[in-house]
């Protein structure tokens, strides 16, 4: 074959799996501001959902707010010929060792399960926040409507489950209001607990806090960025991972940065008037979300939210002083831009939902040449793989080659030393899985 011939067929190969889907432009547009703000309307509605306020009030309190979630997820799934599998995953929360707990009780989250076709134990989670808070979080009788915090993120989960529930796929999506988070993340600490003890593989979990304000304390006015906060390496990661970061190279590649990689590429593809702002860091400086007790069993977990906060809304009794107006109230909640982020989450969890998994033992080499070799096992499902690299002082996957059906390629004139390198799993139809960096070495 022609060298000509053999750099069209490498160019075309790269075209082709970098098209993009027409189901995902079609989620996008599926998803609604104006069923976002009802739901959050709703979910203010009940006055407060602080985690210890009334639980036998059918109009007021947390109770009433769990069981109308239940509710229409158990509508959703109605519509879909009975596609999810929606339950209470609880657990017993006592008053003692814990300062922000006033008295024992039930810590209950809302789950609804979409079965994925081929791979139904693999699974990528979308959760919001149910409960809300004022002021003194011990309070749970006064009102505390958190329009954003968080029922912006409640509602996008309910909404997102409402337009992914049309169609099919072969991992499996978990729907999620979690409970207890002012107070501690206590439900995301549940849920992930349920998770390991039914040996559940989870592929990522998007925490949803937060997606619904484009002012910002600051003055700034921003309906198009939002932040990714992933950390950069498991903290339950072995003694000998570490030593092999400090020789090779890994220490902002770990399973939850490369997840905010995933949906920072997914993002630009799909959705490019968006601007993604990918934070270094677990989470906001000194603060914590519920994908926090997910990362701590070592799954991948990472926080969506608006880029630009306001702490006058924030965990505030609804009062005026000084001409400024304290509180979460709806009024300051801008729904087109909860619609963004809805669909930021929407088009990355049908996107892995629908990929193969991630090859499985990746290793590299080339140590003292000009190239890089990268040997992988191969997994069910995929149809090919793809080798990406970047500089080491980049965010993001830069270059990419898609190498086919095989297990194991060199990349000649790409010296090793000067790039980072990971390894996708494509299938038949473009969907790939997250990247992989390299865990062994290639002697």
């Amino acid at each position: 074959m022609k060298k000509s011939s053999i750099i069209f067929l490498f160019f075309l190969s790269n075209l082709l799996t970098a098209q993009t889907n027409q189901k995902i432009y079609s989620i996008i547009d599926s998803v609604s501001a104006q069923r976002i703000e009802k739901d959050i309307q709703t979910l203010v509605n009940f006055g407060t959902r602080n985690t210890f306020s009334d639980t036998i009030s059918n109009t007021k309190g947390i109770g009433a707010a769990r069981r109308w979630i239940k509710s229409e997820f158990e509508s959703i799934s109605k519509k879909c010929n009975n596609c999810l599998d929606v339950f209470y995953q609880k657990d017993f929360v006592t008053k003692e060792g814990n300062n922000r707990v006033p008295h024992d009780t039930w810590v209950v989250n809302v789950v609804a399960i979409q079965k994925g076709t081929k791979y139904p134990n693999r699974y990528i989670i979308m959760s919001g926040d149910i409960d809300s808070r004022a002021s003194d979080t011990m309070d749970f009788t006064i009102d505390a409507p958190g329009a954003n915090d968080n029922a912006s993120g409640m509602a996008g989960t309910i909404e997102a489950a409402r337009v992914l529930s049309k169609y099919s796929f072969e991992n499996s999506i978990v729907y999620v209001g979690l409970s207890g988070e002012e107070q501690g993340l206590f439900g995301g600490a549940g849920l992930a607990n349920y998770a390991k003890e039914q040996g559940w593989n989870i592929i990522g979990v998007f925490n949803n806090d937060m997606i619904g304000n484009i002012k910002g304390v600051d003055g700034v006015i921003d309906n198009r960025t939002f932040r990714i906060f992933s950390e950069p390496v498991p903290p339950n990661e072995t003694e000998r991972e570490r030593t092999l970061r400090r020789f090779y190279g890994g220490e902002v590649d770990g399973i939850s940065r490369q997840l905010a990689r995933y949906v920072h590429n997914n993002v630009k593809k799909y959705m490019p008037e968006m601007n993604p702002m990918m934070v270094y860091r677990l989470d906001r400086f000194g603060r914590g979300g519920h994908h926090r007790p997910f990362n701590d069993l070592g799954y991948a977990g990472i926080r969506i939210m608006e880029a630009h906060e306001n702490y006058t809304q924030q965990h505030q009794d609804i009062r005026e002083e000084n001409g400024i107006k304290y509180g979460d109230v709806i009024e300051h909640v801008n729904f087109d831009y909860a619609k963004k982020l809805t669909a930021v989450n929407a088009i990355n969890l049908a996107s892995l939902a629908s990929a193969p998994p991630e090859p499985k033992n990746v290793a590299i080499g080339g140590i003292v040449e000009a190239s890089a070799k990268l040997k992988w096992d191969k997994v069910d499902g995929a149809k090919g793989y793809k080798i990406y690299w970047r500089d080491t002082t980049s965010p993001t996957w830069d270059n990419y080659r898609y190498v086919g059906d095989v297990s194991e390629f060199m990349l000649d004139g790409i010296v090793i030393d000067n790039y980072y390198f990971g390894v996708a799993s494509v299938n038949e139809n473009g969907f790939e899985s997250v990247v992989v960096f390299p865990n062994k070495i290639i002697r």
